[in-house]
């Protein structure tokens, strides 16, 4: 991937600005009063959203970055969708290993299981190459060996590797123009469980819960004023 193109997107930066820390916060406010909004809404994520029809997954590498134009239309049409069903972005660090933190998230409850969560996907990729090696344009071994190394970033191979390794439906909110919705079905086993992320398309993924269900880690503190 050319970082030096993504990193001027934003989303991903690792910039620790102040006025960074001031829009989480901005975010997070706005997602008190969107509770507020959804509280009579009942359900998990899969019934609020299963009346979206999801386009089938092909597994494939990250070829295409979207340029600055593009990649903020999207991201913007992401929140739209978020808003729209009544969803929370537990937000991870745009380090290189958010794909993993974001599942990490979703299994763990924590972000911070990330390395583990790669070191077992990788482990799928190589067990079970004949698999996945078809969807690689590259030599196969040089790809989960790349995979590996913290940083390298997460993409649909990836994702279906996880989702037979972890037996998880793992269902993405996009910012695709076409369809917002797609399903990873594990390719030998019935699901035992779902995984819920948001895809900001190839930039940048994050955790997905409802706004009431979201972890008490993440939920809005109230500024000093509002008590």
């Amino acid at each position: 991937m050319m970082r030096s193109e993504i990193h001027s997107v934003g989303e991903c930066s690792r910039s620790t600005s102040f006025s960074s820390q001031l829009d989480n916060e901005d975010d997070r406010m706005i997602a008190v009063v969107l509770s507020e909004e959804y509280a009579k809404m009942d359900g998990a994520v899969g019934r609020r959203l299963s009346n979206l029809a999801s386009i089938p997954h092909i597994p494939r590498i990250n070829t295409y970055i979207p340029n600055f134009s593009d990649a903020s239309f999207d991201h913007q049409r992401l929140l739209d969708r978020l808003n729209a069903y009544g969803l929370y972005e537990v937000k991870v660090s745009g380090d290189g290993n958010c794909q993993f933190r974001a599942l990490s998230d979703q299994i763990y409850k924590s972000p911070e299981y990330h390395k583990h969560v790669r070191k077992e996907v990788v482990k799928q990729l190589k067990d079970y190459h004949s698999l996945y090696e078809g969807h690689v344009p590259m030599k196969y071994k040089h790809y989960y060996k790349k995979m590996a190394k913290s940083g390298e970033w997460g993409d649909h191979v990836t994702l279906q590797a996880a989702a037979d390794k972890f037996a998880a439906k793992i269902c993405l909110l996009t910012s695709f123009r076409d369809s917002c919705f797609i399903e990873i079905i594990p390719q030998y086993q019935a699901p035992e469980r779902e995984l819920w992320l948001s895809f900001w398309s190839e930039v940048h993924y994050n955790s997905l819960y409802e706004i009431k269900d979201a972890p008490m880690r993440n939920k809005p503190r109230k500024k000093h004023w509002l008590f």
